[in-house]
């Protein structure tokens, strides 16, 4: 399993504790939080590659989470999971940014596989934002001492 930070969003303690604990057998760096405030204040903390997202929960729900998830961390992909979805939520999620949108119960190695696609997704477009970069300074190498100036 590649090494990526995961972060799993779920107000129902037993399946969040039970999905974090196979993970972590995964051998992968996993964070568990039971609401959309939780999530939103650790990510002003730390890092995370690839979030699972539960839709349903009390006070802010996961589509307004994914919300604000995508304005602070962009690039992090969010996978959404229900047991009570609408075609119509599922559409929302993804034009908000939604990597996929994935029933419960769902099929463990089938979470692992969206997860990893997520996670290759996110390199990906870090890789054409560096190489983007890399263009730029190459094309106007002054640009480099401006930068340094403004910090």
């Amino acid at each position: 399993m590649k090494d990526f930070r995961v972060l799993v969003v779920d107000d129902e303690d037993d399946f969040r504790e039970t999905f974090i604990k196979r993970l972590q057998k995964r051998k992968l760096n996993v964070t568990g939080v039971e609401s959309g405030e939780k999530a939103l204040e650790i990510l002003d903390k730390l890092l995370f590659d690839v979030v699972i997202l539960d839709v349903k929960m009390p006070g802010m729900d996961g589509v307004e989470t994914l919300q604000e998830m995508k304005r602070i961390r962009p690039l992090m992909e969010v996978i959404m999971l229900t047991g009570h979805s609408t075609v119509e939520t599922a559409i929302d999620g993804l034009k908000l940014g939604a990597f996929d949108y994935i029933m419960k119960p769902a099929d463990f190695d089938e979470l692992l596989e969206k997860m990893s696609q997520a996670y290759e997704k996110k390199k990906a477009h870090e890789q054409k934002i560096q190489e983007s970069r890399i263009r730029e300074l190459q094309a106007h190498p002054g640009r480099v001492f401006e930068q340094i100036k403004e910090k």
